[in-house]
């Protein structure tokens, strides 16, 4: 929760923002500042004296104010500048890792409140975002952009490995030779790439505008990531239910990189009991993954289906007169199923 209320906070002052637009100038004006926005009552009950401005919020103005020692309070919005040249008294007994006064009274106010505060360096040109005592500093787009290219570029990699293995696990479920080894293989990519994307969407906010370009490319190499890990933890689950699926997805994305490369961590948070040659142990998939690739199946169509024949290798052995008599296939998706996993065979390669 407290990275999404960061990941929010960084947005609030990516490029191409009009807070991001002051707070370029007052660096640029070597002057400082510090600014709180949002909890107006936490806020107000350690802001004393200062003046009322009740202004709509511009660049500009809040420029002009942070000439001003004080501090300057926005609405939660970053839409009013409410006050500004305020003096605020946080409880001095809050523990602080910072020296200088105004970053120990940005932290100590993030700590006692549930305001975003950022404080600009006036000598080292720096902009840190702190909230509930964690602090951020924003870097420069440069760096960013360097980063986020290198995390394209992992993606990408982590993306063709993922095709490789995928592949190769689909033809073992076709012929019913699949061990949680192989399975534990897919899952590790999956959440490999996973995690890449959640550190690439960090870099994307921060970027803002400037981060059209890295937020196209990410979503590209990313598409159908999610549906895909979903059914597969559902094809291998003891319980394949919906809900279980997004818990047992929860605790994997939990694991440490160590706990990853372990399958019998992997078992254990797909709900297995835990046994040491777990990864040589046959498995048998339900189908969920590879209906789910037939173009136009609806989702209660799939459910359906696996309710009905269990295993994925029933329903490669069922007839078209059987996969019809399914509620709510008939003849042309009976038809699509067979063509489908025909195809899938002949595209999988051990």
């Amino acid at each position: 929760m407290r990275d999404d209320v960061m990941l929010a906070a960084l947005q609030t002052v990516a490029p191409g923002t009009p807070l991001r637009d002051a707070l370029d100038n007052v660096i640029a004006g070597r002057t400082g500042a510090l600014i709180v926005i949002g909890d107006q009552k936490g806020v107000d009950a350690l802001a004393y004296g200062g003046f009322e401005i009740d202004a709509p919020f511009t660049p500009q103005r809040l420029f002009e104010l942070a000439k001003m020692d004080g501090a300057i309070l926005l609405d939660a919005q970053s839409t009013v500048i409410r006050r500004a040249n305020v003096h605020l008294m946080p409880n001095p007994e809050l523990p602080t890792s910072e020296t200088g006064m105004r970053h120990r009274t940005a932290e100590r106010v993030s700590r006692q409140t549930n305001a975003i505060v950022i404080s600009v360096s006036q000598r080292r040109e720096v902009v840190s975002l702190y909230i509930k005592g964690e602090r951020r500093s924003l870097e420069d787009i440069e760096v960013v952009l360097s980063k986020a290219s290198q995390a394209l570029q992992t993606l990408e990699r982590y993306r063709t490995r993922l095709t490789e293995v995928s592949s190769r696990l689909t033809a073992l479920e076709l012929d019913d030779l699949v061990t949680f080894g192989d399975v534990a293989v897919v899952i590790q990519r999956l959440e490999m790439l996973r995690r890449v994307g959640r550190e690439l969407s960090r870099y994307v906010v921060e970027l803002g505008t400037e981060g059209r370009l890295v937020r196209m490319q990410a979503d590209e190499l990313s598409a159908g990531i999610e549906e895909e890990y979903l059914m597969l933890v559902r094809d291998y689950m003891p319980d394949a239910g919906p809900r279980k699926a997004a818990a047992a997805l929860a605790r994997v994305s939990a694991l440490t990189p160590e706990q990853l490369l372990d399958a019998t961590a992997l078992a254990a948070a797909l709900g297995h009991a835990p046994k040491a040659d777990v990864d040589e142990q046959h498995f048998r998939a339900r189908g969920y993954r590879l209906l789910h690739r037939v173009p136009l199946l609806p989702g209660t169509v799939i459910n359906r289906l696996v309710e009905r024949f269990g295993t994925l290798k029933s329903l490669v052995g069922a007839s078209e007169q059987q996969l019809d008599d399914v509620d709510g296939v008939g003849a042309r998706r009976a038809r699509a199923i067979r063509d489908g996993l025909r195809r899938m065979r002949e595209r999988a390669v051990l």
